[in-house]
């Protein structure tokens, strides 16, 4: 069970007469003594206060080093650099990468591709045909799908967000997925985004996300 009540944060006790080293030491103890927690962000994951902020910080802009990071979170940089090793290794930071100008770099479409998945697969058989389409998406057709999952909602169980440079490539992917055996080729939707409209109530960004991941600590 995480501790909700639990001491948060190292620089309320940190002093300016502290030394480098006599700061990494008292941070260490908070962390392994009193350091607060979250509730379970993901299955079997419990974060302490620090880390959640940490991924904050860094889905707004990753390239800052760890010291630049310790500075914004008032913590020392052994600290960050102790979170950002457990968060990468337990798989909760999972890549480092850009938010594109899409258009500049000769995109023209997102789509949102609703489909329906067959509903008399097998545990087995659902397995099987995740493993075709992970195999399928990387090897024999673009990589220009950056989401594929299931869900619900207006009678379809999948969808597919993908960026497409022309219209005509985006036919070609919603031929390609109708031909899975276990999309019912039938029964797709797509609702299309021209990434050239001038009008953009919000771009793509995490920045926003970001804010929303620390209401976690509330």
């Amino acid at each position: 069970m995480c501790d909700l009540n639990a001491f948060d944060g190292a620089s309320t006790i940190r002093t300016k007469t502290m030394t480098w080293k006599e700061e990494t030491v008292v941070e260490s103890l908070i962390d392994k003594q009193s350091a607060r927690y979250m509730p379970h962000v993901s299955e079997g994951f419990c974060l302490k206060a620090v880390e959640l902020k940490l991924v904050s910080e860094l889905m707004k802009n990753s390239r800052r080093s760890d010291r630049e990071l310790a500075k914004a979170l008032k913590v020392s940089q052994p600290t960050i650099t102790r979170a950002r090793g457990k968060l990468e290794k337990e798989g909760i930071l999972r890549e480092y990468t850009v938010i594109p100008d899409f258009v500049k770099l000769g995109f023209q479409l997102a789509s949102f591709i609703l489909v329906r998945l067959s509903d008399n697969l097998s545990a087995e058989e659902l397995e099987k045909a995740r493993q075709i389409t992970i195999n399928d998406m990387s090897e024999r057709t673009p990589n220009e799908v950056v989401l594929f999952n299931r869900g619900m909602g207006g009678g379809y169980t999948g969808v597919l967000v993908s960026f497409h440079k022309n219209y005509s490539d985006y036919v070609k992917l919603v031929e390609k997925v109708k031909e899975y055996p276990f999309v019912d080729s039938s029964a797709t939707f797509s609702f299309i985004v021209d990434l050239k409209d001038k009008t953009q109530y919000r771009y793509f960004t995490f920045s926003t996300l970001a804010k929303h991941v620390l209401t976690m600590l509330e």
